[in-house]
């Protein structure tokens, strides 16, 4: 019984707590279409100490172009973040991307808040901001 209570006290102790991550999301716009831009790989990065990319999660954009959530958000503590889309086989208005990849590297301070970070694109541009 005391094994079982110590295994159990443990495990509490070793389970995250509820809004102490970071939740993540993503969505692209296509500018020429005005709609999401789907099938878009997106791989999320987190900057280890050493400044070296960490692969955290990969995902594709859905219908609308959005990635609603990486996925287990218990890992997203504060710290250096890279979202990166992979814009190869992605075509708006009938033109191969002029930007291949695009990397949006931003900073997650509040590990309560939800980081929403979308991307506009055009054939021969881009931009990016933190949304809500």
């Amino acid at each position: 019984m005391k094994a079982l209570f110590s295994v159990l006290i443990m495990g509490a102790a070793l389970t995250p707590l509820p809004g102490l991550a970071a939740e993540i999301s993503t969505h692209i716009l296509d500018l020429t279409r005005g709609a999401g831009g789907a099938d878009v790989p997106v791989v999320l990065y987190r900057s280890d100490r050493q400044g070296t990319w960490v692969e955290a999660c990969k995902a594709k954009t859905d219908s609308d172009g959005r990635v609603r959530s990486f996925g287990d958000k218990e890992q997203f503590a504060p710290g250096v973040y890279k979202l990166q889309f992979d814009m190869r086989g992605y075509r708006t208005a009938g033109a191969e991307p002029f930007f291949p990849e695009i990397d949006v590297v931003f900073r997650v301070t509040d590990a309560a808040a939800h980081y929403h970070v979308p991307v506009a694109v055009s054939p021969y541009g881009y931009s990016t901001y933190r949304g809500n």
